[in-house]
């Protein structure tokens, strides 16, 4: 699991980093890091839970049960939008190809029928 090590960070210089790793890890696809923040006075753990509250890439966060220095983080999945618009306009291009198909035969079969 990819992991983040705040020590010796103010706060201002970790919630910029940690902001910068969980959107390198977003647009990576990876869906859970670990952000090591010690345990000290909590200063650098309440501002990284802070900053995790406000990202939109969060899913979801909570202390590692079994080191109360470290944060686990969930990060949504990455939607693919290209891949997705790409896919909607074949499907679009592909309707339009059987229309026109269609459209030819009835074609043919009114003027079979007329001639």
């Amino acid at each position: 699991m990819p992991e983040l090590d705040l020590h010796g960070e103010d706060r201002i210089g970790a919630s910029i980093k940690v902001n910068h790793f969980i959107d390198d890890y977003y647009k990576l696809g990876v869906e859970e890091v670990s952000i090591v923040h010690g345990i000290g006075h909590g200063i650098l753990k309440k501002e990284v839970h802070n900053v995790l509250k406000k990202n939109k890439k969060v899913v979801e966060y909570n202390l590692d049960c079994f080191n109360e220095g470290c944060t686990l983080v969930k990060i949504s999945k990455k939607v693919d939008t290209h891949s997705n618009m790409c896919y909607n306009m074949t499907q679009i291009w592909r309707g339009a190809l059987l229309i026109c198909i269609m459209t030819m035969k009835k074609e043919k079969v009114y003027q079979l029928r007329h001639s």
